[in-house]
């Protein structure tokens, strides 16, 4: 009797340290995870633009010289793109160098569509848009704008040689075949000129340059530093300016970030870009057309 005493009370004894160690297992997981969700949710709140504090993370092309461009290595201040073994470069690149610097922040290039930037924006996937994007009133629907970073004309890219070389108005290209890039206030301004043949919009100015190479097109539509980047890189293109050009407003020819509606870094940033001078913004643009890569 003694010994099933005994061996019930040491059952008892068992259960119950189970029982212990089970409720502090249980209480510890309980406020780790309290302390993970209070810290994200901190983090969350007080960096609305990106989950990672110490970086700045800038969505472009990278395919629009001499905005942004891709190259291989990191000679002429070039960064490296997220995820890839190539680098950035350009002026959007160094305008956004010039922004994380002033923010604090390591910069991260991650290379983006066109038509895929603002919707990495919204999702969180990049914290603004240096891409050489003009803060139209349709754009401003959806996402916020800095104050301008650049401003340039509108201008034709034609083939050397060609009976459009020495267009001095829009209407010398009735008859033309022309085209500018998708989802921009470039392809718009095509149907100012009477009788144009207005060709299928393209996705990219490489895409543009090459057609125009082959003839498909007989112009493009284009800002003046990518007008004289094409005719820098390739002998065969010769950039046209309009005595009597489109008609646009300041807000189309102009350049801003593209940041997150109500975002604190729209304030930030505008400080920064307040400290770049008219002849520095000019100086790293020239300096652009001169480092684009030839095949660009």
């Amino acid at each position: 009797m003694n010994r099933k005493l005994a061996t019930l009370v040491m059952m008892m004894l068992s259960f119950v340290l189970v029982f212990a160690a089970c409720g502090k297992k249980e209480e510890n997981p309980g406020g780790n995870e309290t302390t993970k969700d209070n810290t994200n949710k901190e983090t969350t709140e007080g960096n609305t633009d990106t989950s990672d504090n110490n970086t700045f993370k800038v969505g472009l092309e990278a395919g629009y010289a001499p905005f942004n461009w891709t190259q291989i290595d990191d000679s002429n201040g070039a960064v490296p793109i997220e995820g890839n073994a190539e680098f950035a470069g350009g002026y959007d690149v160094e305008i956004a160098k010039r922004i994380a610097e002033g923010l604090g922040k390591e910069l991260v290039i991650v290379k983006t569509e066109w038509d895929g930037l603002v919707p990495a924006l919204l999702s969180g996937k990049i914290d603004a848009i240096i891409a050489g994007m003009s803060p139209t009133e349709d754009r401003k629907q959806t996402i916020d704008f800095t104050d301008i970073y650049y401003k340039s004309d509108l201008v034709m890219v034609v083939k050397r040689g060609s009976e459009y070389e020495n267009a001095t108005s829009i209407q010398d290209f009735s008859g033309a075949k022309v085209t500018a890039q998708l989802n921009t206030f470039h392809y718009s301004v095509i149907d100012q000129i009477e009788g144009v043949k207005k060709e299928i919009a393209l996705d990219n100015f490489p895409t543009m340059r090459v057609a125009l190479e082959s003839g498909t097109i007989d112009g493009y539509v284009s800002e003046r530093p990518e007008g004289v980047s094409a005719s820098s890189a390739n002998d065969n293109f010769v950039m046209v300016e309009f005595e009597d050009g489109f008609v646009t407003s300041e807000e189309d020819t102009a350049i801003a970030v593209g940041v997150k509606k109500g975002s604190e870094l729209t304030a930030k940033i505008n400080e920064i870009l307040a400290g770049i001078s008219e002849e520095e913004r000019q100086e790293i643009m020239d300096q652009a057309i001169l480092n684009q890569p030839s095949a660009q």
